[in-house]
């Protein structure tokens, strides 16, 4: 489960259905002193959804970064279908959805015309635009809220807006922070039950800090610690031992 320092994490068997492929190769960033992401090795396969699981300051969120481009490598690189954020941005932006942990919605705009302008901003017009719209409200089962102010709805309710957003373009790849944190029992099983039904459609990376959520919606986990990947494997097997909390401290069981 562990795996030798700056060495590849080994790569998943690939399952069936669409997705992007995801690869690290010695993926480094730097800011200063502080080493984010340290000589990081790994390949997700198409399809795959990939628990990224670490404590706070763990090289998730810079790892993440890097996979869309927010930041560049200081050494290494990663690649998406092939394609480098760095030297490719535009071929990695259509193969990408995110959805960040703080919804970034506007609360004075109908869901509808949020989504209309969300996926202009992908590059998406006229009937196509129409027809995402309508394909992502159906989805995500906006259909009751579609109307109504993003503002006024339940903190339930803008996330699944913010997660529809992400899907609009139809990207083979989702990236998706903490999508339940903050929501209560109920809100938060209704996004799982949204990003259950992706599997197999495209590659999710779903980092998360809730290690039953990472069972239940991920089928290998990749486990960070000071930038380091110190565990990699079937989630069942990472998070299965008797004190899975250890590899959060950066202990190998």
């Amino acid at each position: 489960m562990t795996e030798p320092k700056g060495q590849e994490a080994g790569s998943p068997a690939p399952v069936q259905g669409g997705g992007a492929r995801v690869e690290a190769r010695g993926l480094t960033r730097r800011f200063g002193p502080l080493v984010a992401v340290d000589d990081l090795s790994l390949t997700i396969a198409p399809g795959e959804a990939l628990g990224l699981l670490g404590a706070n300051g763990a090289g998730k969120t810079t790892f993440i970064r890097l996979v869309t481009g927010v930041l560049l490598p200081s050494g290494g690189d990663v690649l998406v279908d092939g394609h480098s954020p760095v030297r490719a941005p535009a071929e990695v932006c259509k193969r990408l959805g995110f959805v960040a942990e703080t919804s970034r919605i506007y609360p004075d705009l109908r869901v509808r015309s949020f989504l209309r302008f969300a996926g202009g901003a992908r590059d998406l017009a006229g009937a196509e635009l129409e027809r995402a719209v309508d394909a992502t409200i159906e989805r995500f089962h906006l259909e009751e809220v579609a109307k109504r102010w993003v503002g006024q709805l339940s903190k339930g309710y803008q996330q699944r807006v913010s997660l529809a957003q992400g899907f609009l373009h139809d990207p083979p790849l989702m990236i998706v922070d903490e999508p339940t944190s903050g929501l209560d029992p109920l809100q938060q099983e209704e996004v799982r039950a949204v990003l259950r039904e992706l599997r197999g459609e495209r590659t999710l990376i779903l980092c998360t800090h809730d290690l039953s959520e990472a069972r239940d919606l991920t089928e290998r986990a990749a486990v960070l610690h000071r930038g380091r990947l110190v565990a990699h494997g079937p989630t069942s097997e990472v998070l299965g031992g008797a004190d899975s909390l250890a590899l959060f401290r950066g202990e190998a069981e």
